[in-house]
């Protein structure tokens, strides 16, 4: 392993061209990998840029067709930066992080896997979860066992049993559930969001009867589109925005109280946000809740499905649909838009999220994770 490594080192440092090690020191570089830029992608490569040189290593893997490109190009991406590059970050397990979980091995730069919830579910019914699928499964096996440390965003990404959507067949969740063999440690590092931004101008007034929710065209069923739409049917006087995604084709008629935003700045979203007075996160599996956490910032009141963690995050600011249960959901609406006195206030609501799910923390959180690995 010893002659590997050295060999590698010394193939990586004649082709170590375009400048790669003239300011990048083992000390300053850090890889960052994801599948996509989603915001939290980007906040964790914001907070990074603030003591490192950050460089990044995506693909649209999405393009099938595309991946055994990705992959020569990424072998020689890795071979060529990760023996001088202090750390390597993996957003997401995946076929992304074969490669540079296994160059950081053999090289000795230490490697970590943040696991954001696909990475660590298979649903079927619902088709949600990497873990669904036989090449991804294992490529998540393998580069969870070779990886020097996973970070789940939420404790309940390892092992957890969710009762709100099924029986026993998919309830059972978690990497630990489907990998029960794999050693590598974890350390949970929750989500943090931007509590400056995310802010409801004090001029914005929340419209009285207003729900919000926030997910793309392929999470429509799995973030309980399917149950927003009974909703807004049940309740015409009320007001249902859907935020990320156009009307599905499958929708044969929409009610007028209904409307889809379609995917919207950060700008119009937070705009959004703070015109709404209730905010919707009613999924089948999460693995954290960031547009959860956005919305509770603009002083929206959460009520949210009884999955992974939301229950923690919203505490007794909001309230928990137990079940995928409609009539459930109907009640929940007629108490929270019948009385104003058992709410809790816009502030307290946000103060929930500032005190818990800032920023701030996941960035000393990331950095004193590299820092020990950097000491050993």
């Amino acid at each position: 392993m010893i002659m590997i490594r050295s060999g590698i080192k010394l193939c990586s440092f004649a082709f170590f061209i375009e400048g790669y090690g003239t300011s990048m020191t083992k000390q300053e570089t850090i890889i960052y990998v994801a599948p996509a830029l989603p915001s939290f992608v980007k906040n964790d490569i914001r907070v990074l840029m603030g003591k490192y040189h950050v460089i990044t290593n995506t693909y649209n893997w999405k393009k099938k067709q595309y991946s055994p490109f990705y992959l020569i190009h990424q072998l020689f991406f890795f071979l060529f930066r990760a023996p001088f590059s202090a750390a390597i970050i993996i957003s997401f397990g995946g076929l992304w992080s074969v490669i540079p979980t296994f160059i950081g091995k053999i090289v000795g730069t230490p490697c970590f896997i943040i696991l954001n919830g696909t990475d660590c579910a298979s649903i079927p019914p619902v088709k949600y979860g990497s873990l669904r699928k036989k090449r991804t499964r294992k490529a998540c096996e393998i580069s969870y066992k070779n990886c020097n440390l996973l970070l789940p965003v939420s404790e309940s990404l390892v092992k957890v049993k969710n009762t709100y959507f099924s029986d026993d067949t998919f309830s059972h969740q978690g990497y630990k559930h489907f990998f029960p063999d794999i050693k590598t440690d974890h350390q949970t590092i929750y989500n943090g969001v931007d509590t400056v931004f995310w802010k409801k101008p004090d001029h914005i007034k929340k419209l009285p009867g207003s729900f919000i929710s926030v997910f793309s065209q392929q999470q429509y069923f799995l973030k309980g589109g399917d149950l927003i739409h009974k909703m807004a049917i049940a309740f015409p006087q009320f007001r249902f925005s859907i935020a990320g995604c156009q009307k599905p084709k499958e929708i044969q008629s929409c009610p007028n109280n209904l409307e889809f935003l379609g995917r919207l700045k950060p700008e119009q979203l937070r705009l959004a946000y703070s015109k709404s007075q209730f905010h919707f996160q009613l999924s089948i599996f999460e693995g954290f809740g960031v547009s959860l956490c956005e919305a509770m910032l603009c002083e929206c009141i959460p009520i949210v499905s009884s999955v992974n963690m939301l229950p923690e995050i919203i505490g007794d600011t909001g309230f928990v649909l137990k079940c995928k249960d409609e009539q459930e959901l109907k009640e929940i609406i007629k108490e929270v838009t019948s009385t104003t006195s058992g709410l809790k206030s816009g502030s307290a609501v946000r103060k929930r999220i500032v005190t818990h799910y800032n920023l701030e923390t996941r960035k000393h959180a990331l950095l004193e994770v590299i820092q020990k690995c950097k000491n050993l």
